[in-house]
């Protein structure tokens, strides 16, 4: 499932590209037929987004809401003026390129469409498709206001950094007795972090992934916030989850090569790149858990 960071290359991409633009809205697969024909022919004034929530923000009041889910993604392109990523979304999208929409052979418009696609967006020099959300739906202010008050804080909102949402992440964090393998994953505790930040960001602190979030001293809670912070904001500059540091992988060189990127996710007997102890993996809330039984010891 996409992350946070995704989310907000997303949004920003969306600014970019498309906004101040009076954008063409169609459901080509057509199960948003009514839905797009609300936003049709409006102006897209804002791109915004919180956790893995994607809210585009029309001039008349209107949203359309994404959650990608474990299959959306978006693919782009355009002509010589876009600049962007080609495709933002789902593992099957990973290696997002920086490309220009124009490959030479000018631009003529938006190619047909391939696949389900169930919106797609349309300016005077772009395009967008959705393939796969989980929710695509449009939204009014009260109703996105609705969706906000069940998340948490989010570590890549502005001023994300500040002690306000830190605070708020210990309290919720502290507030419950499941293991904080599980609580990471929690939207309404931390919005945004998934599978890949919870496990390599646990490992980063030494901190079992059992251990209950009431025993988590606040001190801690705050470490955990601020390893968060760091690497989404890495994560959205470079475009892809990497969390270990220089002086850990076998392979220095760059770009980070796949196999060098994490500490602890999809390395289910390898040793750890630490303690050598094989890496251990199982499964918590109906998703893959990887640590080190070493250096993440209870």
């Amino acid at each position: 499932m996409p992350e946070g960071h995704s989310i907000h290359r997303l949004a920003r991409q969306f600014s970019s590209v498309f906004g101040g633009e009076r954008l063409t809205v169609s459901s080509p697969q057509g199960r948003f037929a009514a839905g797009a024909a609300r936003l049709d022919g409006h102006v897209l004034e804002a791109a915004e987004a919180h956790g893995k929530q994607l809210f585009l923000h029309f001039d008349h009041d209107l949203y359309l809401r994404i959650h990608l889910g474990l299959y959306g993604a978006f693919d782009f392109g355009g002509d010589e003026t876009f600049i962007g990523s080609s495709s933002i979304g789902a593992p099957r999208r990973l290696g997002e390129q920086e490309v220009a929409g124009d490959d030479g052979a000018g631009y003529s418009g938006p190619p047909e469409p391939k696949g389900a696609v169930r919106v797609r967006l349309v300016s005077k020099h772009g395009w967008a498709d959705l393939r796969g959300p989980t929710a695509c739906e449009v939204v009014t202010e009260a109703e996105r206001q609705k969706v906000l008050a069940r998340l948490g804080p989010d570590p890549l909102a502005d001023g994300a950094g500040g002690a306000g949402r830190a605070a708020e992440f210990t309290r919720r964090l502290r507030s419950k007795g499941s293991p904080v393998g599980l609580l990471l994953m929690n939207q309404e505790v931390l919005a945004g972090v998934g599978n890949v930040y919870r496990a390599e960001v646990l490992f980063r602190r030494r901190m079992s992934p059992w251990r209950l979030g009431r025993s988590v001293g606040e001190a801690e809670a705050g470490e955990l916030w601020d390893d968060v912070v760091r690497l989404m904001n890495d994560g959205v500059r470079q475009g892809r989850i990497i969390t270990t540091e220089p002086q850990d992988r076998d392979d220095t060189g760059e770009p980070v090569p796949v196999s060098e990127a994490h500490y602890v996710y999809k390395r289910t007997g390898l040793p750890c790149r630490r303690c050598g102890t094989p890496v251990a993996g199982t499964e918590m809330g109906a998703r893959k858990l990887y640590w080190c039984p070493s250096c993440q010891a209870d």
